[in-house]
């Protein structure tokens, strides 16, 4: 049962909190469950930016292959992000190449669901047939099981948190999803109509005592938890703090409702893309060009692929692809 829990805890629930740099808008596609985190605390990730750059899905190879295989594989991509072929990659370019990786990784994962609970691919897939797939085993267990918690969830609270999503994401009420409105249950982060869902699951996510709303130490005991209770907070945890009093709670109440967390998750006007090409292109730009040639791309291979110690490459691999 351990073993299906876990697994279920990978293939469904997606949490949309991150740990964001203090003066970072927060996104849920910093982290989700396929996405890392961009600042651990005050530490950068910067397996976020490999996932950015090369695609979740991307993940295995990388761990066999040297820095100078890694430098070579890059060069390759590099030439496949210079769209015009002038030897340089400026931001629109490295952009571009991002939301490829996003589209992709959506896309490859939503069809592996799709074929494996619309094996005959049907233009729709009923929700008593996901149901069945996915929580049919529940039906073995006795009342004390199904409500057992783990990691804060229940069997049964997960069942009903698909359910809700799954009825958003039913456009047209027939309690079947196309495999648009599948997309949109599954990655719910990407699509405007899920939005509120977005919303409401990050803050059952947070909110410990269910009042409905988030409070300062709910905001904190999800980004940080300390080993001991005497010990201090680290700088970054305090400079949370502030930014949670000064710029989340909008109307100093002390807590944060429903639209102040959504201008936490869900900022406006907010480009995840733009802001990682853009974080990309300052780390790596030595010369201050706002471009950048393949020299200054292999010079920091490991901001955007890593070494051996990251979990990316199939790109690499497939670089007849865009």
């Amino acid at each position: 049962m351990d073993f299906l829990w876990i697994s279920l805890i990978f293939t469904l629930a997606v949490s949309v909190l991150a740990i964001p740099k203090p003066d970072d808008k927060h996104n849920p596609l910093e982290q989700d469950s396929a996405h890392k985190s961009h600042f651990d605390g005050e530490q950068h990730n910067t397996q976020y930016d490999h996932e950015a750059f090369l695609g979740e899905d991307e993940a295995k190879q990388f761990d066999t292959l040297s820095p100078e295989e890694s430098k070579r594989r890059l060069g390759l991509i590099y030439d496949k992000i210079d769209d015009d072929k002038d030897g340089f990659i400026n931001l629109s370019e490295l952009k571009k190449w991002i939301q490829f990786t996003q589209r992709r990784y959506i896309e490859e994962d939503v069809g592996r669901m799709w074929r494996q609970h619309n094996p005959d691919n049907a233009t729709s897939l009923n929700w008593e047939v996901y149901k069945h797939n996915v929580y049919g085993f529940l039906d073995e267990l006795d009342p004390e099981e199904l409500d057992r918690e783990e990691h804060g969830i229940s069997y049964k609270r997960m069942l009903a948190r698909d359910r809700r999503r799954w009825g958003v994401a039913d456009q047209d009420n027939d309690d079947k999803l196309t495999r648009a409105e599948f997309t949109a249950f599954l990655h719910p982060e990407d699509h405007p109509t899920m939005r509120d869902i977005v919303i409401i699951e990050t803050i059952e996510d947070i909110d410990k005592d269910k009042d409905g709303k988030v409070s300062v130490d709910e905001y904190i005991g999800d980004m940080y938890r300390s080993s001991e209770p005497e010990d201090e907070e680290p700088d970054w945890v305090i400079q949370e703090r502030h930014t949670f009093s000064n710029f989340r709670d909008v109307d100093k109440d002390g807590f944060l409702d429903k639209e102040e967390v959504r201008g936490w998750i869900v900022p406006k006007d907010y480009d995840h893309a733009e802001s990682e090409a853009r974080h990309l292109l300052f780390e790596a730009d030595d010369n201050e060009d706002e471009k950048l040639t393949k020299e200054e791309v292999l010079e920091k291979y490991d901001l955007f692929v890593g070494s051996q110690a990251t979990d990316f490459g199939e790109a690499l691999a497939r670089h007849d692809e865009f």
